[in-house]
């Protein structure tokens, strides 16, 4: 540094010295020179050129020594943060000619990290953090700023003891580089071991400690807090002591004094003096200054009355709740309709014996309106994507709730780390009643492939599947919009392929949320095909001769409604399958061995999602959908006499002495003859398949503290007959019990998840026809970053099912409990695993179940 103010020096002497021969030069103060020459010296990783092209000089350049060039190359150097000394010397005068030295000295380059103290994976992170690349220039403030990251980096840990030494030593393989030896020794954890507070007697202690959020004692058994002591948390948790007494009535409570005294054993003690003062009271509460909203409109939504005990918290959040966003207060009362620039106070105008009187200032300003709305971060998403889910538009009124529900939607397309998402008011104008919006959005992996091999069924059976979900279909034929696929659309293309020797299932699906561009009208189509062939007798192979083939197409539309709010949605679906049986014999399902079946099917559905941003993790709102699906009541128009059927005469079993007879009447050799007629009869039956089908599934959450998330949810379900004569079909049927993953079946069924039993285990063999399911669970997150969703949950749940309406008894249900994780990464979807206790027997058992492990695969969030 010497140097360098030196070297400024003696730009502005009048005799200056030569630095190469020390002989006298002789300069005129103030005047014009032509550069002659510019020598640079001093360089080291650098050469000569370079540095002069950072100077910005040029040989013959008219300067003025001492003057503004000179300056200003000088703070040039020092801003590119690559050198530790600069300075400029005279090094001779010829006439008009100035020839100057530029003697700098580099700074060094990081060439290595090593980290002592911590573990590998550790070691890893922090060179990640705190940017300790190679390359790095190494500056004594780099190195302190390092030092004092890591140490509140262990402090915000509870390693109150941390050390750091950090040494750089030559690196003598390459030119002007050190190496890094950085020493990191955390010692133990500091917790609290007491909590001692005095002068309290309108709360106890354990009021006061409960109060204190972050700062808690050593206490056994206590997993979900711990006791670590973090200087930060402990300040913020004094304050949070003095909400508590506010919350009470106690306004001029205070904390005289607190210590913290550490122990040998690396706890801390602490010492908490307060002073309480008296209980007030709310007296008169009076608005001043609005004119949008009439006195009684804002008294109701502050909620305070007359006589009520003081509440400092309560008073705060009900004029401006900063913990919730889209809170039920009186600054978003405002700013719901238009008031963006509104200023709200609570004031205190008299204080007497213990009653406080208030007045609520008001300044309303004018209504804000949308001039500019725009979204940056966006680049595989088309514009016209998100745009069309935007609740604010240029020249709308500003509503605060239309800007988090645009937040919320965005969240929910699946396209966005919805952790990111931001809404930035920029160039707000009250004068102009006008402002600005930017939505800043970060992409997340919006496709997921399903790759998985597996030996079961007698053979290997091997999927493979792809999701695209923000597809675009018209640029399928543009080979330059593939990265790796056409994205950008918002649509969701699946395909999927699942074999073995024995079997075979082909799916293909495509869903245009936005039909025609214009409204929120879903257009959905899918194909499918499954091939199920019988075994030969050793198993080695498949005999195709005998084979179970499904063809089935699905056709839906969704719309979104306005009524009774824009958060309902109206779905229909229209659904044909084809069941082509050859030689196969299908157990239960069909009485037949070779034959068809189709089934023609219409869905409704209801259904409502206000869930918070993260559809990964919602920390609020809820869902539901009320679904029937039915087909057409053949059996009122096809002339059939189900109840008769056996004594028709192309159908006829027995005689009237009980013997089997064909269909013109003559006795048959065998009971297997009669079976063939017998299965003619089932055929009939499920020539189509006839059925109604009705489905509720809700769900809520709710953040409790912190993000702790609490999620119940119930389940009911209903599968039934027109003419109980013809029956309940095969198909279509719950599978109660388990992961609840859809196993490959050939009768539609559906799996309900409950977990501590096996899978299937809680419905008979051919499944049911009534179920009913409710559970709870606490999420908690350890990370939502964007390349993995990570949280921890533990259930309580129970249900049953039943095969018939008669025996339906809600309450007779099967328990369970248990912990399990999810993870949920964009290319892979969701995973997880839940350890379950089933606290009731299954059927055939006459004792508890106990513990069941379950894996989950793509299963819903």
């Amino acid at each position: 540094m010497f140097k360098r103010y030196l070297g400024v020096l003696l730009l502005f002497g009048v005799v200056f010295f030569n630095s190469a021969t020390a002989q006298e030069t002789s300069l005129d103060k103030g005047k014009k020179y032509i550069l002659g020459g510019l020598e640079v010296t001093g360089v080291k990783s650098y050469n000569e050129q370079t540095v002069v092209t950072f100077t910005g000089l040029q040989i013959g350049q008219e300067i003025t020594v001492p003057g503004e060039e000179i300056s200003k190359v000088i703070t040039k150097l020092w801003n590119l943060n690559l050198f530790s000394d600069i300075s400029f010397f005279i090094t001779r005068v010829e006439g008009e000619k100035v020839f100057l030295e530029l003697q700098i000295e580099e700074l060094p380059t990081l060439s290595d990290v090593k980290i002592t103290g911590l573990k590998k994976k550790k070691t890893d992170d922090i060179v990640k953090e705190a940017e300790l690349k190679k390359g790095k220039k190494v500056t004594e403030s780099f190195i302190a700023n390092t030092k004092n990251y890591l140490l509140n980096k262990y402090k915000k840990q509870g390693y109150l003891n941390t050390k750091v030494l950090i040494n750089t030593v030559p690196d003598t393989s390459e030119a002007n580089a050190v190496k890094m030896i950085v020493n990191i020794d955390t010692d133990e954890k500091v917790k609290v071991k007491n909590i001692e507070f005095l002068g309290n007697e309108k709360l106890k202690d354990n009021q006061l400690k409960k109060a204190m959020k972050n700062t808690k004692e050593k206490q056994f058994g206590r997993f979900w807090k711990k006791s670590k002591f973090i200087p930060e948390d402990y300040d913020t948790d004094l304050s949070t002591l003095i909400d508590a007494y506010k919350e009470k009535g106690y306004r001029d409570a205070r904390v005289l004094e607190d210590s913290v005294v550490y122990n040998d054993d690396h706890t801390i003690d602490i010492k908490i003096s307060v002073e309480e003062g008296d209980r007030y009271y709310f007296g008169d509460i009076d608005f001043v200054g609005n004119a949008a909203y009439t006195d009684n409109d804002l008294s109701r939504v502050l909620g305070i009355k007359k006589g009520d005990v003081y509440n400092g918290v309560l008073l705060r959040e009900r004029i401006a709740d900063e913990t919730k966003p889209d809170g039920n207060d009186i600054t978003n009362y405002y700013q719901n309709t238009g008031y963006l620039f509104s200023r709200i106070n609570p004031v205190e105008v008299s204080a007497q014996n213990d009653t406080i009187d208030f007045e609520i200032r008001i300044i309303e300003g004018k209504p804000a309106y949308f001039n500019n709305v725009t979204v940056t971060g966006n680049e595989r998403t088309n514009d016209h994507v998100i745009y069309r889910n935007l609740r604010t538009r240029p020249g709308q009124l500003y509503r605060k709730e239309n800007v988090f529900r645009t937040i919320r939607e965005l969240g929910a397309l699946g396209y966005f780390d919805a952790e990111q998402l931001s809404p930035n008011i920029i160039n707000p104008d009250p004068d102009a009643g006008t402002v600005d919006i930017q939505y800043g959005v970060v992409e997340a992996g919006s496709s997921q492939i399903e790759l998985q091999g597996g030996y079961g069924g007698g053979g290997f059976i091997g999927t493979l599947g792809l999701r695209f979900n923000n597809f675009s279909i018209k640029n399928l034929f543009n080979k330059d919009a593939y990265k790796p696929v056409p994205m950008g659309d918002g649509q969701t293309l699946a395909l999927r392929l699942q074999a073995s020797k024995f079997y075979q299932t082909y799916s293909f699906s495509f869903i245009e949320p936005w039909l025609g561009g214009k409204k929120p009208v879903q257009f959905s189509t899918s194909l499918s095909r499954t091939l199920q062939f019988r075994p030969t007798a050793d198993y080695r192979d498949a005999d195709k001769d005998q084979r179970f083939v499904i063809t089935g197409i699905n056709v839906g539309m969704a719309k979104r409604l306005e009524w009774p709010d824009d958060t309902f949605q109206l779905s229909h679906a229209l659904s044909y399958q084809h069941y082509d049986i050859q030689n196969y014999a299908v157990g239960g399902l069909f009485p037949f061995s070779n034959g068809t079946s189709q089934q023609l099917a219409y869905t409704v559905a209801l259904s409502r999602d206000n869930t918070f941003t993260n559809p990964i993790f919602p920390m609020g709102g809820s869902k539901f959908v009320i679904s029937a699906k039915f087909s057409p009541p053949y059996s009122l128009f096809n002339g059939v006499d189900y109840a008769n059927l056996e004594n028709d005469p192309d159908y006829k079993l027995k005689d009237a002495n009980g013997n089997f007879i064909d269909a013109e009447g003559n006795p048959v050799a065998s009971v297997d003859d009669a079976a063939a007629d017998e299965a003619k009869i089932g055929q009939e039956k499920l020539k189509w398949l006839e059925f109604y089908k009705v489905k509720f599934q809700g769900d809520w959450y709710k953040q409790l503290v912190g993000q702790l998330v609490l999620r119940t949810n119930a389940e009911f379900g209903f599968l039934g007959a027109y003419n109980q004569e013809r029956g309940v079909v095969p198909f279509e049927r719950f599978f109660v019990g388990g992961d609840g993953l859809g196993n490959y079946a050939l009768d539609g069924r559906e799996n309900v998840q409950l977990r501590g039993y096996p899978n299937n285990s809680l419905s008979n063999r051919d499944g049911s026809t009534i179920f009913n399911k409710f559970s709870m669970e606490l999420r908690y997150p350890i990370t939502l970053k964007q390349t993995a969703s990570i949280y921890t949950l533990g259930f309580l749940e129970a249900g049953n099912a039943f095969d018939s309406f008669d025996e339906y008894s809600p309450f007779d249900i099967k328990r369970s409990a248990g912990l399990g994780v999810r993870i949920f990464m964009p290319a892979f979807g969701l995973l997880g695993i839940d350890f379950a206790y089933g606290f009731d027997p299954i059927y055939g058992g006459n004792t508890a179940n106990g513990w069941e492990t379950h894996f989950i695969i793509g299963q819903q969030f």
